[in-house]
Formats: C-alpha cells, structure tokens, sequence
C-alpha cells in the first residue's frame, strides 16, 4: 500500500503516531540527499522500520588504522559515498522507554563488509559497530529529527568528540578527530 491509502484519522495512539512519522520522512525526503524504504511493517500496514539510504560523501575509515592514534602515524581519512541505516521503532514507541533505534549496516545479507561512518558519535567497530548516538531517549523529537540530524553527522556539521557529557559514542574515533582530523583541517567538509 502506499501513503496515500491511508486516512489518518482512522487511527489512534501508536498506529497514528507512525502514520505521521511516515507522512512526515516521506515529505522529508523529497529532493535531499536521502531516501527512505520500507523494511517492515505492523498488521494495519504502517512502518515499523526503514532503511534509509544517504548518498552522502562522508569518511569510511581512515589510513594506516592498525596504528591509530600513534605518535607519528598520520591516519588520513578515507571516503565513501552511500551509507545505508536502518531505523527500527519498538512494540512501545513512542514512549519514552521506547525509543527508536538507529543503527549504520555494517554488512550486507551476505555478511560482507559495507562502508559505514568514520564519525565520534557513531560506533565504528565491535558489537555494536553501526550503533547511532541519538539512540537515547530523549535525544530526539521525531524520526525527521533523526534522519536529518545523522545527515548532519556525516557531513561533520555536528560532533561531540570531547571526553565528557554527553560522551561520543566512539572514543577511538573521537581521538582522531581531536589529534589529527581537525588540526589539519579535514573536517568539516
């Protein structure tokens, strides 16, 4: 079905939140630098998850990564182009324990790598590599906010990259950006 099936003042609660939610990222979308898709949906047909693909040029990663950080190691940054994250929202959403999660696919379905960001507050590697700082509740107005505020993360207009509250979400990355990214002036772009 499409967006246009829909009425919302057929709904209540829950269902009408995410029927705006979606009427809000479809009209968002619309001749920016991202899109969204449909992942999955509840049993009335609304979104309860996106993948959201940004056609961003953005830093993947960063040379010489096996020494970061080391004295005398420059660690140039490294580009891509498209990054692609999932948006899931909970049984609960959108109350306050039910928080959407944001989170940068770092492997395709066929567990091969994807370029993901290089950026403090977007965790690059480990367990919970992809993860997306604004998982937090009360971090977030609406998922427009979210999508709009991760663009922003991956064009460096926005970074917490400081040892302190709210603390980024990737140290090794905030590091970098402290030492070698913004004294010599590869950030932002």
């Amino acid at each position: 079905m499409q967006i246009k099936d829909f009425d919302i003042t057929k709904f209540t609660g829950r269902n009408r939140r995410l029927l705006y939610e979606w009427q809000k990222l479809e009209y968002a979308c619309q001749n920016r630098d991202f899109k969204i898709e449909i992942i999955d949906t509840n049993t009335f047909g609304l979104p309860t998850s996106y993948l959201v693909v940004y056609n961003i040029h953005s830093i993947c990663g960063v040379t010489n990564i096996d020494q970061l950080n080391q004295a005398g190691v420059v660690n140039e940054p490294i580009f891509a182009d498209s990054f692609s994250m999932r948006i899931d929202l909970p049984e609960n959403y959108p109350c306050v324990d039910g928080s959407p999660q944001f989170r940068f696919l770092t492997t395709d379905a066929n567990g091969n790598a994807l370029e993901h960001p290089w950026h403090p507050n977007i965790r690059w590697a480990g367990s919970f590599a992809g993860r997306v700082c604004v998982n937090m509740a009360d971090t977030y107005t609406d998922l427009v906010w979210g999508v709009e505020r991760v663009a922003g993360y991956l064009r460096y207009e926005c970074y917490h990259a400081l040892p302190e509250p709210p603390y980024p979400e990737d140290q090794s990355v905030a590091a970098w950006v402290i030492r070698q990214a913004e004294p010599n002036g590869w950030i932002p772009f």
